[in-house]
């Protein structure tokens, strides 16, 4: 409907004018066919845009939508793995004195330097921030383990 009442405007225009016309006609025509039905837009039926518009449907919603993944469940062993992975990297510990147990500063010869580096690294791989309040008390492994699973909501 909206088409033809384009189509007479058109042809009551002026001839220099009508090539303009017709691509106006073409955009409005996209924009009105395209709203209203999925319709191609050219006239004759053998174009090759008339086959081109029959074969690009626009999938149904479902199939456009993505899906996004998550990381796999922690587990309380993930949580120990994970820190102890963390602390072997770090440069200023032995990988073979470090034990689930060790205590930064008597064990590992530490400062409060390094154990504030080592929470910013279990921040870093976790994903969330730990109070100060709560870090200075964190002083083995275990312990960081510990309060990762408490507030993870993971148990044993």
């Amino acid at each position: 409907m909206a088409a033809r009442v384009l189509m007479q405007c058109v042809r009551s225009v002026a001839r220099p004018s009508l090539r303009l016309c017709s691509v106006n006609l073409t955009v409005r025509t996209a924009a009105v066919s395209n709203t209203v039905s999925h319709r191609s837009l050219c006239f004759s039926g053998d174009s090759r845009r008339t086959r081109w518009l029959e074969q690009s449907r626009i999938p149904p919603l479902s199939v456009s939508c993505r899906l996004y993944g998550d990381l796999p469940p922690l587990t309380f062993d993930t949580i120990r793995d994970r820190v102890l992975y963390v602390l072997k990297l770090y440069d200023k510990i032995n990988p073979e004195k470090l034990q689930a147990s060790s205590h930064f500063m008597k064990d590992l010869g530490l400062d409060s330097l390094d154990q504030v580096e080592i929470i910013m690294a279990m921040e870093d791989e976790f994903g969330f921030e730990i109070p100060d309040a709560e870090a200075e008390k964190l002083m083995t492994p275990e312990e960081i383990v510990q309060y990762i699973a408490d507030k993870k909501d993971v148990y044993e």
